[in-house]
């Protein structure tokens, strides 16, 4: 017996069995085989496409959350620019209105100043004339007959008053 080297009736035998079990499973295992295989393959690509569905869709949240970081970035700006704007309007309404006060405020006191330099005047004016009077007054009164007498008289009279006031 020759071990590479079979008998032709186990040579046939051994055809006819795989014959009946490759038709066994040609027709009954190999088509629910194949149609998992497919179902898997189909499986495996739907999964695919889906995966790429969500990168994409996962992508596009990414672009319009930066889009939506951009807006609020350049919104922020925009308050910013605003506020300052605003600020330096305040700031230069508030100098201005300064201004305005500082020169209504010095407009009456130069008025102020220039009504009472009038009443001092006027004042001194009146005291003027009352001396006078008062100096006439008692010229008259009293009759000298000394010019210089009557300057000396004078000169008295005026140095009372001027103690006097």
């Amino acid at each position: 017996m020759n071990l590479f080297l079979p008998d032709s009736g186990l040579v046939v035998w051994m055809l006819i069995a795989f014959s009946l079990v490759f038709f066994v499973l040609a027709k009954f295992a190999w088509p629910s085989i194949l149609s998992s295989i497919k179902e898997r393959e189909e499986h495996i690509a739907e999964s695919l496409k889906k995966a790429d569905e969500a990168t994409q869709a996962l992508a596009g949240l990414e672009l319009k959350g930066k889009e939506i970081i951009a807006q609020a970035q350049a919104q922020q700006m925009n308050l910013v620019k605003d506020t300052k704007v605003l600020t330096d309007k305040m700031i230069a309404d508030a100098k201005l209105e300064a201004k305005k006060q500082a020169e209504l405020i010095i407009s009456d006191a130069q008025a102020k100043i220039q009504k009472d330099k009038e009443n001092a005047i006027q004042e001194i004016r009146n005291e003027v004339a009352q001396l006078s009077i008062s100096i006439a007054e008692k010229v008259l009164k009293k009759e000298l007959s000394d010019k210089k007498a009557q300057n000396a008289y004078i000169e008295t009279l005026l140095k009372e008053n001027k103690s006097l006031s």
